[in-house]
């Protein structure tokens, strides 16, 4: 079994196990060898309605390799687990896996870039696989990133406003509330470049799109 990790200093790990976030983009990339050739970068291919059928490397002469096609890392279907620390994923630090060692001894006791698929408690299953550039999301996707939608009303109307949690209160955030933006398209625009660095969405690079559900 595979894991997932979803950058909880955001909350979005929390935005996850609440069922608030259904949706994930991860950057395409690529080896900088296959098969003994190097890899300069990839092709897209595209129907016309502009989905995108397969994504192929190439070579420092910018030919085709061969077999070399960039394959999503979850399929539709998988049942993947949701990475957190031993600590936070519950368990006692004196409770062991079979063996002499206790889990609060392990790496991944604290960080859970060290555990094991097979001790998580929670997971997802893929639901839908895309490929497509990252500033073609559309704002009810936003939303299902994990982006949240507050309705303010004064005497012009009603009107939303969107927002994104800190998964750590700062002392100028009270509750762990950031600002808020006009669109949502906004706000995760500005939370894509803070979880993946600045810079991000301008770049606009090519994105696996995961649609998930959660099991448990």
């Amino acid at each position: 079994m595979q894991k997932i990790m979803f950058n909880e200093k955001f909350g979005l790990e929390t935005a996850v196990l609440n069922g608030k976030k259904t949706m994930t983009r991860r950057k395409i990339t690529y080896p900088s060898k296959f098969k003994g050739e190097n890899v300069a970068g990839y092709f897209v291919c595209r129907r016309p309605s502009g989905e995108v059928t397969e994504i192929c490397m190439y070579d420092e002469d910018e030919r085709p390799i061969d077999g070399g096609q960039i394959l999503p890392k979850y399929k539709v279907g998988e049942v993947v687990a949701i990475a957190q620390s031993y600590k936070d994923a519950g368990y006692d630090a004196h409770d062991t896996f079979g063996e002499c060692r206790s889990i609060g001894s392990y790496p991944g006791w604290k960080n859970k870039m060290f555990v094991k698929a097979e001790y998580m408690p929670h997971h997802i299953r893929i639901t839908k696989v895309k490929a497509e550039r990252l500033q073609d999301i559309s704002g009810n996707d936003c939303l299902k990133e994990g982006i949240k939608k507050t309705i303010h009303k004064d005497a012009s109307g009603e009107w939303g406003r969107y927002y994104w949690y800190l998964g750590v209160t700062k002392h100028n955030c009270p509750y762990g509330q950031y600002k808020e933006y006009d669109t949502a398209k906004d706000a995760f625009m500005n939370l894509i470049d803070e979880v993946s660095g600045k810079g991000t969405w301008n770049i606009d690079p090519y994105v696996w799109v995961y649609e998930f559900e959660l099991i448990d």
